[in-house]
């Protein structure tokens, strides 16, 4: 069965999904004229301006970013840049930037279009995201794909946002203060659940306050690394250019690397922690109080930007400088033997900067799942999904995750596809609002 499912997902995850992802926000970014990476200074003044409604919604715009920026931050940002540089050599980092790059337009279409195309649901909430665009956006004869995203993403869910976090929180503390599995399992059950009792306001409030404070420290603590060793950033950038291009010889515990596995490692785990493009973030964003569907892209594309070309590179850089990456370790472990080599108890400030993220991370999804089942049954499932979703946490904690990694992969790859077509067809539309919006002489 592993063995199968392995095969599954590397079809799934091959050269034509990864050439799909690159491909469409390579497109969409020529569509909005480079938009995405002209108005980043644009994009942080409206974040900073965003803590207060603009507009109809549910949430502040700042509290939709830091919602979709929980699920956003996660095991990807440690375990996953390490595992690229780790399997495809410092090289991999260059491509993890170029899939950010173009990932930031198909992240702020995704959002223009959750915005543009939102309902407000029978218990007062705006709510939105890839099914609600696929259906109102290309017409009836398309909602079979939006059908096919929503369960994809709430099976999604209780995979790579569920069980395999608490499962990541329960390694972090039992193997860095000895914590046995049970009570991390009590206690993710317990705060998980208080939180999703107060339903989506709780759930942005909680991301509000623990988002930033989450990814400031984590990224301080990963600039000391870099700042001590800076004498050697300009060989470590050297390094990244040069293997981007070029084979990576084995050295030290580096088994040695091909140009097309950094690029396959760098884009996949790109993929994998900025979420670009498999059409999370936007059920996020379709609950913000905004005037402007234009306007919430904007800050959506910066959850992006913030993930990778901030919280990645720090990851990566320290690991590269320090040359964690040449070493035996792998994983969570080369993460914390880089952080370890400059700060004291290094290694247990990457645990806890993991279980922060990935508890975060079950928050987050929560929410997406809570969406994509509403879409399909309607509001009275939410409560049983709530149910059902604390209560996968302990089994996440306990078993095995082979099979539930594997599994979360392909639904993640799968919720992507229906998510892409959407996107290409739904591209003249975010490009004429695009051109609506900012060719007013105030933008």
């Amino acid at each position: 069965m592993t063995d199968l499912l392995n095969t599954i997902s590397s079809v799934v995850w091959g050269p034509l999904m990864l050439g799909l992802i690159l491909g469409v926000g390579l497109l969409l970014t020529l569509r909005i004229r480079f938009i995405s990476l002209r108005k980043i200074p644009y994009a942080f003044k409206q974040l900073l301006s965003g803590r207060q409604a603009v507009g109809e919604g549910t949430i502040a715009p700042f509290n939709a970013l830091m919602l979709s920026l929980s699920a956003t931050i996660g095991t990807g940002n440690i375990v996953g840049v390490a595992t690229a540089i780790g399997l495809g050599g410092p090289g991999a980092l260059f491509w993890m930037w170029c899939s950010a790059l173009l990932g930031m337009a198909t992240k702020y279409a995704e959002a223009v279009c959750a915005v543009h195309f939102r309902e407000k649901s029978i218990t007062g909430n705006h709510v939105g995201g890839p099914m609600y665009y696929i259906r109102k956006g290309l017409g009836q004869r398309w909602a079979p794909l939006a059908i096919l995203f929503a369960i994809f993403g709430a099976c999604a869910g209780f995979g790579i946002g569920n069980m395999v976090q608490a499962n990541s929180v329960a390694d972090a503390l039992q193997n860095s203060f000895g914590l046995a599995r049970w009570m991390t399992a009590g206690a993710l059950v317990v705060l998980v659940g208080v939180v999703l009792l107060g339903g989506v306001q709780r759930v942005a409030d909680v991301a509000r306050h623990l988002v930033p404070v989450m990814a400031i420290s984590y990224v301080t603590a990963g600039l000391i690394v870099v700042v001590v060793n800076i004498a050697l950033v300009p060989e470590a950038v050297s390094l990244i250019l040069k293997s981007a291009f070029t084979p990576v010889a084995a050295q030290g515990g580096f088994a040695g690397a091909a140009v097309a596995l950094a690029i396959q490692m760098g884009i996949a785990r790109g993929v994998f922690s900025n979420e670009a493009g498999l059409g999370s973030a936007p059920m996020a964003h379709a609950a913000a109080a905004t005037d402007n569907p234009v306007r919430q892209g904007t800050v959506a594309m910066l959850g992006t930007f913030i993930d990778t070309i901030l919280v990645c590179s720090i990851t990566g850089l320290a690991i590269i400088v320090s040359g964690a990456w040449a070493g035996e370790a792998s994983g969570a472990a080369m993460s914390q033997a880089a952080f370890d080599s400059v700060l004291p108890y290094g290694d247990k400030i990457v645990s806890l900067a993991l279980v922060v993220f990935a508890f975060t991370t079950i928050l987050g999804w929560s929410y997406y799942g809570e969406r994509c089942v509403e879409f399909l049954f309607g509001s009275k499932a939410i409560t049983p999904f709530r149910v059902l979703w604390v209560l996968a946490i302990p089994a996440g904690v306990f078993l095995s995750l082979k099979v539930v990694w594997i599994l979360a992969d392909i639904l993640n790859g799968l919720m992507a596809i229906p998510n892409l077509i959407a996107l290409i067809l739904l591209s003249g539309l975010v490009a004429r609002l695009t051109r609506e919006y900012y060719g007013k002489p105030s933008k």
